[in-house]
């Protein structure tokens, strides 16, 4: 089944003098799913959501967001109209009080919801009366998540957003985002915690160097994805393996190690054709996540 997009980009680049922070990257995310987008520090993560969100302009490609573009200054006002973001920062007047800045922020929203707001100041605990600069890092993570879900807004992106958060308010706020999700609402979110995406995710893109290297539906990769050991007698006898089904393929002496997303029949039979000892294990989201890492170091 094919799903509406609320965001794509194509062959999308950012230079900085001559580092590429952001490479020829095409990629959609759709409409009332879950999008995690995974990548280590420096992939282009932070620099990508920024380009979506009219923050800073790409050196060459397109994207769009809702249908907006963003390289355009009037529809990239358009696009943080209707789309709501809490970046890893969580940038907030620290010299508002919580009430103060809830109450202003609410000014600007005629769609907000104030059952909302009243449900999740309780369930946050926020300090109303406080200053944003006093309260704790864990609480200005809930208070910028308030500002944003109180929105309702069509797709949601963030940026770490359970950094500074304790495990109870991790648990509080993934259970949240899937309640969002159910109400209509697409969502967008980078994170170094796999686990967290593999919890909640319906979708997983991975950048690594400013690049796309892998897009999958997180059911497909935990149902169909293996690791595939294979141990030859000798290390001359090492083949060339290229079959289908095969992602990435890892050799070390006489062992290789094969991330297979299909074909999984087909790879040991091969295998054990040339005398290999072969043994499959299941993967998860950690587990793909490094082999891919390690190989593009």
């Amino acid at each position: 089944m094919s799903h509406e997009l609320v965001v794509e980009t194509h062959s999308l680049t950012k230079r900085y003098g001559t580092v590429e922070a952001v490479r020829d990257l095409s990629l959609t995310v759709e409409r009332e799913r879950i999008t995690g987008f995974l990548g280590r520090n420096g992939a282009g993560k932070s620099t990508t959501i920024k380009m979506l969100l009219g923050m800073i302009r790409p050196t060459s490609g397109t994207g769009r967001v809702l249908g907006y573009d963003i390289a355009d200054p009037a529809q990239s006002v358009e696009i943080r109209r209707r789309i709501a973001y809490v970046g890893e920062d969580k940038g907030l007047y620290g010299y508002m009080t919580v009430a103060d800045l809830i109450r202003f922020t609410r000014s600007f929203y005629p769609d907000w919801q104030p059952d909302i707001e009243a449900s999740l100041i309780r369930e946050y605990q926020l300090p109303l009366g406080r200053k944003v600069k006093a309260i704790s890092k864990g609480m200005r993570t809930k208070l910028a998540l308030l500002l944003a879900l109180a929105r309702r807004p069509e797709l949601i992106i963030l940026d770490e957003p359970t950094e500074g958060l304790d495990p109870v308010s991790i648990e509080e706020l993934l259970q949240t985002l899937q309640e969002v999700r159910a109400a209509g609402t697409s969502i967008f979110f980078s994170s170094h915690h796999l686990s967290e995406v593999e919890q909640i995710a319906d979708r997983v893109l991975m950048i690594d160097k400013g690049q796309l290297v892998m897009d999958t539906l997180l059911s497909d990769l935990l149902n169909n994805y293996c690791n595939i050991t294979l141990e030859f007698s000798t290390q001359s006898a090492m083949p060339a393996f290229d079959l289908v089904g095969i992602e990435r393929t890892r050799v070390k002496g006489r062992q290789a190690w094969v991330l297979a997303s299909s074909n999984v029949e087909g790879i040991v039979a091969h295998a054990r054709s040339l005398d290999a000892v072969v043994q499959v294990t299941p993967v998860n989201l950690r587990d793909v996540f490094l082999d891919i890492v390690r190989e593009a170091s």
